[in-house]
């Protein structure tokens, strides 16, 4: 799907200031406000996972925006579009998942349609009092840049389970039931006085690292040997394309102070120029434009 294209046609015709970042920050009401669709055999496939695992998974995915907004997460609201042979005990242990996975964010209300697969769709609320709001356009030159966990393990993951594997299972845990990372935001929101860039890594890290790039019209450059990664990830031979492409990780990247990055993951550092420079061993470098990418961008099952 050619989802980026279809966002900037949006944004075309409604001219809105809101549209760009993961979430809409209404200053006006002191809130960010974000929305999440999960479509069955797009973003899930229910032969992999339980009902338990997709409630959690529906919820963190959108806590995990407005922590990258910078906000408080506080409410959520479900939309669900269910086929006839979905179960009573399938709402139950969905819903339990995403209680658990909401401890401290109230399910506040939703919808509930028929439909011939399982469609989800979750809006989520956070207030921004006593918090700085993130947005992708705001990385300064001399930030930080700073992440949060582990990169590519959820990538790890799908790959077993595309490949009917079921070891390492940490690594399928990684993809089926993640954590949004709420501490992580609230340190950086509290703690920054001016601007600066903050996305989760739902498309991956490069993704994330080339939009910031991209609204900031900077360049983001990275230490490869600096980024987080799980060391049994090579076991795969792609274990870097994994890091940077893998996806559904929903760690945070960063562009902060380099007061505020003392105690934090520091890979990299904003610059002048363009896209996104990886350095590596020896003094390789490696350079992403916009456009590559936008090649190996993560696609669900579209790939």
């Amino acid at each position: 799907m050619k989802e980026k294209e279809f966002i900037n046609a949006i944004k075309t015709v409604l001219n809105s200031s809101y549209i760009g970042d993961d979430c809409a920050y209404i200053e006006s009401l002191g809130v960010v406000i974000s929305q999440d669709n999960l479509v069955e055999d797009v973003h899930f496939k229910l032969d992999w996972t339980t009902p338990y695992q997709l409630g959690w998974k529906s919820a963190m995915v959108n806590i995990s925006d407005i922590c990258a907004s910078g906000a408080n997460p506080e409410f959520l609201t479900v939309g669900l579009s269910l086929p006839e042979n979905i179960t009573v005990e399938f709402i139950k242990d969905f819903y339990r998942g995403m209680k658990d996975a909401s401890a401290g964010v109230e399910i506040v209300g939703g919808d509930i349609t028929g439909s011939d697969k399982v469609f989800i769709s979750v809006t989520a609320i956070g207030k921004t009092e006593g918090r700085k709001i993130s947005s992708r356009k705001n990385a300064k030159i001399g930030q930080k840049i700073v992440v949060s966990g582990h990169h590519g393990s959820s990538g790890a993951g799908l790959r077993l389970l595309t490949d009917g594997k079921t070891e390492p299972k940490k690594f399928i845990d990684a993809h089926l039931m993640p954590y949004a990372q709420v501490g992580f935001s609230k340190k950086i929101a509290e703690s920054m006085k001016n601007d600066y860039a903050m996305m989760d890594t739902s498309d991956g890290l490069m993704d994330a690292l080339s939009q910031i790039a991209a609204a900031s019209g900077v360049n983001l450059e990275i230490d490869f040997a600096k980024i987080p990664f799980d060391e049994d990830l090579k076991m795969f031979d792609d274990y870097e394309t994994l890091i940077f492409f893998g996806g559904e990780d929903y760690q945070l990247v960063a562009t902060v102070d380099e007061d505020v990055s003392k105690d934090l993951t520091v890979i990299g550092r904003v610059k002048e120029g363009a896209g996104v420079t990886v350095l590596y061993e020896n003094n390789i470098k490696k350079h992403f434009s916009k456009s590559d990418a936008e090649e190996k961008i993560f696609k669900h099952f579209e790939a």
